[in-house]
């Protein structure tokens, strides 16, 4: 038998299995088809078309809220696709059944490529390991030496932004100066490495490389299933890179694979140089930005420290490093823009907050404790997160790898109106996270759950929301996820928008301008002047701000 035709064998006999399991997965889930849920747009594309378009937010919200805790929508070619926002569903999926809903091998393939080995790239023992080594190192006594040091870059940020408000307030946007300042607040955190003075307008190689990278890997998320298939057949890794190189220069996996290129080469040289800092004792680790206080630096000793048999491998301590400055960069700066475009919008909750941060002097330096026990600032903090999560509609599909039942805390009513309190879920459903839903739950937070009302916080929160026991790590929210795969970094991202609302309000006023904002969605929201622009930008009319005379 020739190549060709062998080969043309094994890709028939391929097409043949898929179709019979998805036949076999049509079937099996058919029960589901009675759950509410939107009519699906068209048998090829399902609802995903309507979920994943650029201004999805308002159909995000409508799958969310306004058909119940489960919502059947549809996938690709009539497969079913469960949002779900349940609490006791959510804590099996997330939780006890986490070895049942595990990650699609497209989201593991392509973490891989993009960042290597890391927490977003591995999933059972292996990204278990790299968890326990990596669950100290941003605990809250860490957190605790670092919080001077984000004091110091924020100062920063107040000088260059005061610098540019000399001749009266004006416009600027805003989404590039947090952008800014959560960079170099992750680089000198995280990695004990500036990428931006602040004071001065400088481009790093590392952080054009992070900025880069999800607007190019958005364009080409329809070749994500092409890395399944190369692991699948052990395609040789050089040869995979040589079949990309083969793209024009200007081409977006070409641009893709520059920017992956680039922050690999930067992570090893500043792992390199933090390793040769150890090597020659810590008198010169302290030397370096972050005084070893950086979790680079703590992560490396509390490796050298752990069993032979629970250390990473230099390859896995590498692969965290991008893996860092993604997640805590965008997330977090986009953030608090939309934080500082609320503010912008109701001015009194503006005013309310910098009066408290004024009285207790928390932009000049405070503790850890202190901060934190500032009630109106965590009340904004938690109401941004909890109605604006900048990821909170991003589409990471759990698939279901066994026949189960998930048990529900609220009944269903399904279409032909029986009531439901589990759902059989067939091998092969596929499950999305419902993020939205579980924050915005008017069951759980009452009618006005759709709004950002900081005040909600400063009582004691309603009793369905605490005997709901959200699987979330989070004060009651999805917003971080929960389980394994929660986001490690959260009390990072807490204390950073923290210490930039405390220092940024009390020294600037911020108003809107005339100009429209919209969200754009994305696997992380950003806003953008009008429905159409390309570029991500928040103008916002930022002033000094002046005490009153008495």
């Amino acid at each position: 038998m020739s190549s060709g035709l062998l080969l043309s064998s094994v890709l028939i006999v391929t097409l043949l299995w898929r179709v019979f399991i998805y036949t076999r997965l049509l079937i099996a889930s058919a029960p589901l088809n009675r759950l509410p849920g939107p009519p699906r747009e068209s048998f090829w594309n399902g609802n995903l078309r309507q979920f994943l378009a650029r201004h999805a937010e308002d159909f995000q919200k409508h799958v969310a809220v306004d058909f119940g805790p489960v919502v059947k929508m549809s996938g690709y070619f009539g497969r079913p696709l469960l949002y779900v926002s349940d609490s006791r569903a959510l804590h099996n999926i997330l939780i006890k059944e986490e070895h049942i809903f595990q990650e699609q091998e497209v989201f593991i393939s392509s973490n891989l490529r993009l960042f290597g080995p890391s927490l977003l790239a591995t999933y059972g023992q292996r990204h278990g390991k790299q968890r326990k080594i990596l669950n100290p190192v941003f605990s809250i006594n860490h957190m605790r030496s670092m919080l001077p040091l984000f004091y110091t870059v924020c100062h920063k940020l107040r000088e260059a932004i005061t610098g540019r408000l000399q001749d009266g307030p004006r416009e600027l946007d805003m989404l590039h100066w947090t952008g800014r300042v959560s960079l170099e607040l992750i680089g000198q955190g995280g990695l004990g490495y500036s990428f931006d003075p602040l004071v001065e307008d400088k481009e790093d190689p590392y952080g054009q490389a992070v900025k880069a990278l999800i607007p190019n890997f958005g364009r080409v998320l329809h070749l994500r299933w092409l890395a399944v298939l190369a692991d699948k057949w052990n395609v040789p890794r050089w040869l995979q890179r040589a079949v990309v190189q083969a793209f024009p220069a200007d081409s977006p996996i070409r641009k893709l694979l520059e920017a992956v290129d680039t922050m690999d080469r930067q992570s090893r040289a500043i792992y390199s140089m933090k390793k040769r800092a150890f090597d020659q004792g810590d008198a010169e680790v302290v030397k370096q930005i972050g005084e070893g206080k950086d979790i680079l630096s703590i992560l490396m000793r509390a490796n050298a420290q752990a069993d032979v048999n629970e250390r990473l491998s230099e390859e896995e301590v590498v692969a965290q490093l991008s893996t860092l400055i993604f997640a805590a960069m965008d997330t977090t700066s986009n953030t608090l823009s939309r934080t500082l475009q609320l503010l912008a919008q109701y001015p009194d909750v503006q005013d309310k907050l910098r009066r408290e941060l004024l009285e207790t002097g928390a932009a000049q330096g405070t503790s850890y404790d202190q901060l934190n026990q500032l009630p109106f600032l965590d009340a904004v903090c938690r109401e941004t997160l909890r109605v604006h999560p900048a990821a909170g509609n991003r589409f990471r599909i759990n698939r279901a790898v066994a026949d189960t039942v998930l048990p529900l805390s609220e009944p269903v009513t399904t279409l032909d109106g029986a009531v439901l309190s589990k759902i059989a879920i067939p091998k092969g459903t596929e499950v999305l996270v419902g993020v939205m839903g579980s924050n915005m739950n008017r069951a759980l937070w009452g009618e006005d759950a759709l709004e950002w009302k900081p005040e909600r916080w400063l009582s004691p929160l309603p009793s369905a929301v605490t005997d709901a026991r959200m699987p979330g790590v989070y004060s009651n929210l999805l917003t971080f996820i929960g389980g394994k795969r929660s986001c490690i970094g959260f009390k990072f991202a807490e204390m950073e928008m923290k210490v930039v609302l405390a220092v940024m309000l009390t020294t600037f006023t911020f108003a809107l301008t005339d100009k429209p904002i919209l969200w754009t969605s994305a696997n992380i929201m950003f806003p953008t002047v009008g429905r159409n622009a390309i570029r991500s930008e928040l103008p916002l009319r930022v002033g000094l701000y002046k005490p009153a005379r008495l």
